[in-house]
């Protein structure tokens, strides 16, 4: 051995030495000891997901719940010495003159979106499942309507029905389904129908691409063993089909609650919630008093109502799954 060679030798042993201690140190944390062993990448992950959810998620429930309390308006809001109002916030806003009418306007148009939605999106999931030249194909159009941004899609439904030369009151009047031009998004009688159908519009090819998965999850031996016994489409689909698909129907409608309560773009693209809150709705409703009027505590309030609906339903799903699984 050189005289270089040993003197490396050396100082290898002198750094591997003072580093012993250090390791040895860092070994007895379970955490540290995973990540170094390269088996705790796992549990960064998991980390990072509960970092995300407590920043972007927990807080802003927790801070409006907080400001749903108070008495918060522009300018008390970048303070947090504020007057505390407990429920009193929440009886001025269940006493307003359209809080019975947006309430209203609430349940009809979420109903009206999930039925429709779920009903022809369904529809669609069995045509698709037959076999047929260029079925994938035509499926991919259904989706393209559905990766859009609200936004647009709302300003396509605008230039559709439109009063004056809207293409909607263009085909029925060439039908003559109608005896002149109806006016869909500035008609109080109209408006909340007219931002119903370019909501069900835009949520029927979610809940096709949905039913779909859950369709092709079914057995298909249990449609010969039916057929072969005499079981015609109706029994076929009542018996077999709806049974199947109970857990995925579970989850499309409690999906199509939570989104349809969350649809803001496509009410603010087309009628803003008028006129005279015709269209209104209660998460518009909420935007309007924080941002419009600037009465936050009102609308903080509508907010925490909504998202305790939105975990109810979420809840309910959750408990309906788990007693399906154990059963």
């Amino acid at each position: 051995m050189t005289r270089a060679q040993a003197s490396q030798s050396l100082t290898d042993r002198s750094v591997n030495s003072r580093s012993a201690p250090a390791a040895r140190g860092l070994s007895r944390l379970p955490l540290l000891r995973t990540l170094r062993d390269g088996s705790g990448f796992d549990v960064v992950l998991v980390l990072c997901a509960v970092g995300y959810l407590l920043v972007f998620a927990a807080f802003p429930l927790v801070y409006t719940l907080v400001m749903s309390l108070q008495q918060v308006d522009m300018f008390s809001l970048a303070s947090f010495d504020r007057p505390f109002a407990g429920l009193d916030n929440y009886r001025d806003v269940f006493s307003r003159p359209e809080a019975l009418q947006i309430l209203r306007n609430t349940v009809i148009f979420v109903v009206l979106s999930i039925t429709f939605q779920l009903g022809i999106g369904f529809g669609l999931a069995l045509f698709f499942q037959q076999p047929f030249p260029g079925a994938t194909y035509i499926r991919g159009v259904f989706l393209a309507g559905w990766i859009m941004p609200a936004l647009v899609v709302g300003a396509i439904w605008k230039w559709i029905l439109a009063g004056d030369f809207g293409v909607l009151n263009y085909a029925l009047t060439s039908l003559h389904l109608t005896g002149g031009k109806i006016f869909w998004l500035s008609d109080p009688d109209f408006a909340l129908f007219a931002v119903i159908i370019a909501n069900i519009w835009l949520g029927i090819p979610f809940n096709m691409i949905l039913l779909s998965v859950g369709l092709a999850a079914i057995p298909h031996d249990l449609y010969e063993a039916a057929e072969i016994d005499g079981a015609r489409a109706g029994r076929r689909f009542l018996h077999i089909t709806l049974p199947m698909m109970r857990s995925t129907l579970g989850a499309v409608v409690a999906l199509g609650i939570i989104f349809t309560l969350q649809q803001f773009d496509l009410i603010a693209a087309l009628t803003k919630g008028g006129p005279a809150n015709a269209s209104n709705v209660a998460q518009y409703w909420s935007w309007q008093m924080s941002f419009e009027t600037y009465e936050i505590s009102a609308g903080s309030v509508v907010a925490v109502l909504m998202i305790t609906v939105v975990i109810l339903v979420a809840a309910l799903y959750v408990r309906s799954t788990g007693q399906e699984q154990r059963a």
